[in-house]
Protein backbone atom coordinates (compact mmCIF):
# COMPACT_ATOMS: atom_id res chain seq x y z
CA UNK A 1 0.00 0.00 0.00
CA UNK A 2 1.40 3.39 -0.97
CA UNK A 3 1.58 6.31 1.45
CA UNK A 4 -1.19 8.10 -0.44
CA UNK A 5 -3.44 5.03 -0.32
CA UNK A 6 -2.80 4.63 3.39
CA UNK A 7 -3.64 8.28 4.01
CA UNK A 8 -6.87 7.95 2.04
CA UNK A 9 -8.04 4.94 4.05
CA UNK A 10 -7.28 6.69 7.31
CA UNK A 11 -9.17 9.79 6.25
CA UNK A 12 -12.24 7.84 5.15
CA UNK A 13 -12.21 5.72 8.30
CA UNK A 14 -12.69 2.55 6.26
CA UNK A 15 -13.14 -0.26 8.81
CA UNK A 16 -11.83 -3.76 8.10
CA UNK A 17 -12.74 -5.39 11.44
CA UNK A 18 -15.60 -4.47 13.73
CA UNK A 19 -17.05 -6.07 16.84
CA UNK A 20 -20.32 -5.23 18.53
CA UNK A 21 -21.06 -6.32 22.09
CA UNK A 22 -18.45 -9.09 21.92
CA UNK A 23 -18.65 -11.38 24.92
CA UNK A 24 -17.09 -14.62 26.07
CA UNK A 25 -18.48 -15.95 29.33
CA UNK A 26 -17.45 -18.93 31.42
CA UNK A 27 -20.48 -19.33 33.65
CA UNK A 28 -20.90 -16.09 35.57
CA UNK A 29 -17.38 -14.90 34.69
CA UNK A 30 -17.04 -12.76 31.55
CA UNK A 31 -13.51 -12.91 30.17
CA UNK A 32 -14.65 -10.55 27.39
CA UNK A 33 -17.49 -8.28 28.39
CA UNK A 34 -19.29 -6.23 25.72
CA UNK A 35 -16.26 -5.21 23.66
CA UNK A 36 -16.81 -2.87 20.71
CA UNK A 37 -13.84 -2.45 18.34
CA UNK A 38 -13.36 -0.69 15.00
CA UNK A 39 -10.08 -1.40 13.24
CA UNK A 40 -9.38 0.98 10.35
CA UNK A 41 -7.59 -0.16 7.22
CA UNK A 42 -3.96 0.85 6.88
CA UNK A 43 -3.41 1.46 10.59
CA UNK A 44 -1.58 -0.16 13.48
CA UNK A 45 -4.09 -0.78 16.26
CA UNK A 46 -2.75 -2.03 19.59
CA UNK A 47 -4.60 -3.60 22.52
CA UNK A 48 -3.00 -3.16 25.92
CA UNK A 49 -4.06 -3.80 29.50
CA UNK A 50 -2.95 -5.43 32.75
CA UNK A 51 -2.62 -9.20 32.98
CA UNK A 52 -6.07 -10.81 32.90
CA UNK A 53 -7.65 -7.85 31.11
CA UNK A 54 -9.05 -10.08 28.34
CA UNK A 55 -6.67 -9.08 25.53
CA UNK A 56 -5.63 -12.53 24.30
CA UNK A 57 -9.12 -13.94 24.82
CA UNK A 58 -10.46 -11.18 22.60
CA UNK A 59 -7.88 -12.16 19.97
CA UNK A 60 -9.01 -15.78 20.26
CA UNK A 61 -12.59 -14.70 19.54
CA UNK A 62 -11.54 -12.58 16.57
CA UNK A 63 -9.52 -15.37 14.97
CA UNK A 64 -11.88 -18.26 15.71
CA UNK A 65 -9.97 -20.11 18.43
CA UNK A 66 -12.85 -19.33 20.80
CA UNK A 67 -16.53 -18.92 19.97
CA UNK A 68 -18.06 -15.86 21.63
CA UNK A 69 -21.15 -16.34 23.75
CA UNK A 70 -22.65 -13.07 22.54
CA UNK A 71 -21.99 -10.25 20.11
CA UNK A 72 -20.97 -9.99 16.48
CA UNK A 73 -17.72 -9.89 14.50
CA UNK A 74 -17.57 -8.38 11.01
CA UNK A 75 -14.44 -8.82 8.93
CA UNK A 76 -14.13 -7.03 5.60
CA UNK A 77 -17.91 -6.83 5.38
CA UNK A 78 -18.58 -10.49 6.23
CA UNK A 79 -20.09 -11.81 9.46
CA UNK A 80 -17.46 -14.25 10.77
CA UNK A 81 -18.81 -14.63 14.30
CA UNK A 82 -19.43 -18.36 13.85
CA UNK A 83 -16.86 -19.11 11.15
CA UNK A 84 -13.96 -21.46 12.04
CA UNK A 85 -10.42 -20.11 12.09
CA UNK A 86 -9.43 -21.66 8.74
CA UNK A 87 -12.27 -19.84 6.99
CA UNK A 88 -11.09 -16.54 8.46
CA UNK A 89 -7.59 -17.19 7.14
CA UNK A 90 -9.13 -17.74 3.71
CA UNK A 91 -10.84 -14.36 3.97
CA UNK A 92 -7.55 -12.63 4.76
CA UNK A 93 -7.04 -12.78 8.54
CA UNK A 94 -3.70 -14.07 9.82
CA UNK A 95 -2.18 -14.18 13.30
CA UNK A 96 0.98 -15.00 15.20
CA UNK A 97 0.85 -16.42 18.70
CA UNK A 98 2.26 -15.35 22.07
CA UNK A 99 4.08 -18.69 22.33
CA UNK A 100 6.30 -19.38 19.33
CA UNK A 101 4.62 -21.93 17.06
CA UNK A 102 6.98 -23.16 14.35
CA UNK A 103 7.92 -26.42 12.64
CA UNK A 104 11.14 -26.73 14.60
CA UNK A 105 12.85 -29.35 12.43
CA UNK A 106 11.98 -27.72 9.10
CA UNK A 107 14.03 -24.96 7.51
CA UNK A 108 13.10 -21.30 7.56
CA UNK A 109 12.15 -21.54 3.87
CA UNK A 110 9.97 -24.63 4.43
CA UNK A 111 8.15 -22.99 7.35
CA UNK A 112 7.31 -20.02 5.15
CA UNK A 113 6.37 -22.19 2.16
CA UNK A 114 3.94 -24.20 4.27
CA UNK A 115 2.45 -20.99 5.67
CA UNK A 116 1.90 -19.73 2.12
CA UNK A 117 0.38 -23.08 1.17
CA UNK A 118 -2.01 -22.90 4.12
CA UNK A 119 -3.88 -20.02 2.46
CA UNK A 120 -5.17 -22.55 -0.11
CA UNK A 121 -7.59 -24.04 2.41
CA UNK A 122 -8.49 -27.70 1.81
CA UNK A 123 -6.17 -27.80 -1.22
CA UNK A 124 -3.24 -27.30 1.16
CA UNK A 125 -3.73 -30.89 2.33
CA UNK A 126 -2.64 -32.33 -1.03
CA UNK A 127 0.73 -33.36 0.38
CA UNK A 128 1.32 -35.90 -2.38
CA UNK A 129 1.90 -33.09 -4.84
CA UNK A 130 5.59 -32.24 -5.38
CA UNK A 131 6.87 -28.97 -3.93
CA UNK A 132 7.68 -27.72 -7.41
CA UNK A 133 4.03 -28.01 -8.43
CA UNK A 134 3.31 -24.68 -6.72
CA UNK A 135 6.29 -22.39 -7.37
CA UNK A 136 4.20 -19.43 -6.21
CA UNK A 137 4.47 -20.71 -2.63
CA UNK A 138 8.25 -20.80 -2.84
CA UNK A 139 8.25 -17.34 -4.40
CA UNK A 140 6.26 -15.96 -1.47
CA UNK A 141 8.66 -17.68 0.96
CA UNK A 142 11.73 -16.20 -0.72
CA UNK A 143 10.19 -12.71 -0.86
CA UNK A 144 9.54 -12.83 2.88
CA UNK A 145 13.01 -14.19 3.60
CA UNK A 146 14.44 -11.18 1.81
CA UNK A 147 12.18 -8.77 3.66
CA UNK A 148 13.03 -10.30 7.04
CA UNK A 149 16.74 -10.35 6.16
CA UNK A 150 16.95 -14.07 6.94
CA UNK A 151 18.70 -15.04 3.70
CA UNK A 152 21.77 -16.39 5.51
CA UNK A 153 19.49 -18.61 7.63
CA UNK A 154 17.02 -19.70 4.93
CA UNK A 155 18.09 -23.36 4.97
CA UNK A 156 18.63 -23.58 8.72
CA UNK A 157 16.11 -25.49 10.85
CA UNK A 158 13.78 -23.11 12.68
CA UNK A 159 14.69 -24.72 15.98
CA UNK A 160 18.30 -23.63 15.53
CA UNK A 161 17.42 -19.94 15.28
CA UNK A 162 17.80 -17.58 18.21
CA UNK A 163 14.58 -16.80 20.05
CA UNK A 164 14.48 -13.34 18.49
CA UNK A 165 14.87 -14.81 14.99
CA UNK A 166 12.13 -17.34 15.71
CA UNK A 167 9.76 -14.53 16.68
CA UNK A 168 10.60 -12.68 13.47
CA UNK A 169 10.05 -15.88 11.46
CA UNK A 170 6.65 -16.38 13.06
CA UNK A 171 5.62 -12.90 11.96
CA UNK A 172 6.86 -13.85 8.51
CA UNK A 173 4.65 -16.94 8.54
CA UNK A 174 1.65 -14.76 9.30
CA UNK A 175 2.69 -12.54 6.36
CA UNK A 176 2.96 -15.58 4.08
CA UNK A 177 -0.80 -16.04 4.26
CA UNK A 178 -1.09 -12.78 2.26
CA UNK A 179 -3.44 -11.26 4.83
CA UNK A 180 -5.63 -8.21 4.75
CA UNK A 181 -5.32 -8.06 8.54
CA UNK A 182 -2.24 -9.17 10.46
CA UNK A 183 -2.82 -9.98 14.14
CA UNK A 184 0.26 -10.22 16.36
CA UNK A 185 0.01 -11.55 19.91
CA UNK A 186 2.89 -10.10 21.97
CA UNK A 187 5.49 -10.30 19.19
CA UNK A 188 8.35 -9.19 21.47
CA UNK A 189 7.53 -11.74 24.19
CA UNK A 190 10.75 -13.26 25.58
CA UNK A 191 12.97 -11.21 23.28
CA UNK A 192 16.34 -9.93 24.42
CA UNK A 193 16.97 -6.22 24.54
CA UNK A 194 19.04 -6.36 21.34
CA UNK A 195 16.25 -8.05 19.35
CA UNK A 196 13.40 -5.71 20.33
CA UNK A 197 14.45 -2.81 18.04
CA UNK A 198 14.50 -5.23 15.08
CA UNK A 199 10.93 -6.34 15.77
CA UNK A 200 9.79 -2.77 16.42
CA UNK A 201 11.19 -1.64 13.07
CA UNK A 202 9.60 -4.64 11.32
CA UNK A 203 6.13 -3.98 12.74
CA UNK A 204 6.38 -0.30 11.89
CA UNK A 205 7.25 -1.22 8.30
CA UNK A 206 4.43 -3.77 8.13
CA UNK A 207 2.03 -0.98 8.99
CA UNK A 208 2.75 0.52 5.56
CA UNK A 209 1.54 -2.60 3.75
CA UNK A 210 -0.98 -4.25 6.06
CA UNK A 211 -3.57 -3.42 8.63
CA UNK A 212 -1.91 -4.56 11.87
CA UNK A 213 -3.60 -5.36 15.16
CA UNK A 214 -1.41 -6.39 18.05
CA UNK A 215 -1.20 -7.08 21.74
CA UNK A 216 1.97 -5.75 23.31
CA UNK A 217 3.22 -5.12 26.84
CA UNK A 218 6.24 -2.98 25.93
CA UNK A 219 4.88 0.54 26.25
CA UNK A 220 7.84 2.07 24.45
CA UNK A 221 6.93 0.06 21.35
CA UNK A 222 3.20 0.68 21.73
CA UNK A 223 3.56 4.44 21.97
CA UNK A 224 6.06 4.69 19.12
CA UNK A 225 4.26 2.69 16.39
CA UNK A 226 0.51 2.69 17.17
CA UNK A 227 -2.09 4.80 15.42
CA UNK A 228 -4.83 3.74 17.82
CA UNK A 229 -4.60 2.10 21.25
CA UNK A 230 -7.40 0.25 22.99
CA UNK A 231 -6.93 -0.24 26.73
CA UNK A 232 -8.78 -3.20 28.23
CA UNK A 233 -9.49 -3.79 31.91
CA UNK A 234 -11.48 -6.65 33.43
CA UNK A 235 -12.78 -7.75 30.04
CA UNK A 236 -14.04 -4.32 29.01
CA UNK A 237 -12.71 -1.44 26.90
CA UNK A 238 -11.52 1.18 29.36
CA UNK A 239 -10.07 3.82 27.03
CA UNK A 240 -9.39 4.14 23.32
CA UNK A 241 -7.54 6.79 21.37
CA UNK A 242 -4.22 7.89 19.93
CA UNK A 243 -1.02 7.41 21.99
CA UNK A 244 -1.12 10.90 23.53
CA UNK A 245 -4.75 10.48 24.63
CA UNK A 246 -4.05 7.11 26.20
CA UNK A 247 -0.80 8.21 27.82
CA UNK A 248 -2.48 11.13 29.56
CA UNK A 249 -5.65 9.38 30.69
CA UNK A 250 -5.72 8.93 34.50
CA UNK A 251 -7.91 5.82 34.17
CA UNK A 252 -5.11 4.06 32.32
CA UNK A 253 -2.62 4.85 35.06
CA UNK A 254 -5.08 3.64 37.68
CA UNK A 255 -5.71 0.39 35.81
CA UNK A 256 -1.99 -0.29 35.53
CA UNK A 257 -1.37 0.61 39.19
CA UNK A 258 1.68 2.63 38.22
CA UNK A 259 2.82 0.46 35.29
CA UNK A 260 1.55 3.06 32.81
CA UNK A 261 4.11 5.50 34.12
CA UNK A 262 6.41 3.94 31.53
CA UNK A 263 4.21 5.37 28.80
Amino acid sequence: MSTSQMTDTRQTGDVILETSGLELAYGAFKAVDGVDLRIRRGTIHTIIGPNGAGKTTTFHCLTGERRPTAGRILFDGSDVTRKPSQDRVGLGMSRSFQITSLFQTLSVRENLRLAAQGRDGAKALAFWRPVGARPDHLKVADEIIDRLQLGARADVAAGELSHGQQRVLEVGMAMAARPKLLLLDEPTSGMGIDDIPVMTKLIGELGRDYTVMLIEHNMGIVMSISDTITVMHQGKVLVEGDPRTVRNDPRVRAAYLGEAGAC
